[in-house]
């Protein structure tokens, strides 16, 4: 069919199809159940993909009081991970017509300034990461349709939880390291109030109390190398039997822990194994290959965009956590290998 450059319009659908416009907004706006009839919200559908009619988005969310809008709220973007996660979310908001707004929070622990003089008067809903949690009342978004991710579905703010399957991550680097033949092992943990990381600390303590003969260190630090340099050098020097096994919450975590390493003259595995988790490129940069989780972080954000619009059409979200894998490389041996 010609066209000319001019934007078809509702009125040039409703001539093609012999309708009134309100007949093509009840049936493009998939409300035309009882009140249209099924040859007729055809018609419409068809005229409409003739023309290649699209939707004026703008006069639409006006009418409605809608932006279709979702704003991501994640800590600093200092590794791709949350890169990815945004990529992931962003995906599916394209394919229902929505925008993503990206929302850094610096360091997890406080609100960068605020894009919106009320989250709640520009948006739809909120997708937070539980590591920047503190921002969302900053923004009022925690009143808004909200989907929390790495949260505890007990106690979050959110109407729906998103969680990678971080629990079985941490078992299967704990029992690779076992199955090795490790049982000292040192935990270098994220210094970071997080349910995620309090489920990493909890999981490897009760995997490692059922094991006879096992001994459990921890040292904290946040999340950069030079900081996880500092405490790895001093819990690795420690008095007492020096551990064989590091287990670090993050890769950014276990590449200080490498250079601790190297400070006190331990080789990379064979006077200590470490792990990390995330599988951050920096895994495979670092020299040997780190044995570390892998977590897919666009599919995380595109299941927390998922359950995001379930809530806003008053749907149950999928359920289940996302499934995670150990890639074991070459940062793990047996102790004293």
């Amino acid at each position: 069919m010609a066209r000319g450059s001019t934007r078809p319009t509702s009125r040039d659908v409703a001539r093609a199809a012999g309708v009134s416009q309100a007949t093509v907004s009840l049936v493009l706006g998939d409300k035309w159940h009882g009140r249209v009839s099924q040859a007729t919200a055809e018609r419409v559908r068809e005229a409409a993909r003739e023309l290649d009619y699209r939707p004026n988005l703008a006069a639409r969310n006006l009418r409605l009081g809608r932006t279709r809008t979702v704003l991501l709220v994640v800590p600093a973007l200092t590794t791709e991970f949350f890169g990815g996660v945004y990529t992931g979310a962003a995906r599916v908001a394209a394919q229902h017509g929505f925008g993503v707004v990206l929302y850094p929070s610096p360091a997890g622990i406080g609100p960068a300034r605020d894009p919106f003089a009320s989250a709640q008067a520009a948006l739809d809903g909120v997708i937070a990461s539980s590591m920047a949690a503190d921002a969302l009342t900053d923004i009022r978004g925690d009143q808004l349709p909200l989907v929390m991710l790495d949260s505890d579905p007990q106690g979050s703010l959110g109407a729906a939880t998103v969680n990678l399957d971080i629990t079985d991550g941490v078992r299967q680097i704990t029992d690779h390291l076992l199955g090795l033949g490790h049982r000292r092992f040192l935990h270098l943990a994220a210094d970071i109030a997080s349910w995620t990381f309090d489920v990493r600390a909890h999981e490897l303590a009760a995997r490692l109390s059922e094991v006879p003969g096992t001994l459990l260190r921890t040292t904290r630090a946040p999340i950069s190398i030079e900081d996880a340099v500092t405490a790895a050098e001093a819990a690795l020097s420690a008095p007492g039997p020096r551990p064989t096994a590091l287990v670090c919450d993050d890769d950014k975590l276990a590449a200080g822990a490498y250079k601790a390493a190297r400070r006190l003259r331990l080789r990379i595995p064979e006077d200590v194994s470490v792990t990390g988790l995330d599988d951050l490129a920096l895994a495979q940069a670092l020299d040997p290959e780190l044995t570390t989780v892998h977590l897919d972080a666009e599919l995380f954000g595109e299941r927390g965009m998922q359950a995001l619009l379930a809530v806003l059409e008053g749907r149950t979200p999928e359920g289940g956590d996302i499934p995670v894998e150990l890639v074991v490389r070459a940062s793990t041996a047996p102790p004293g290998g």
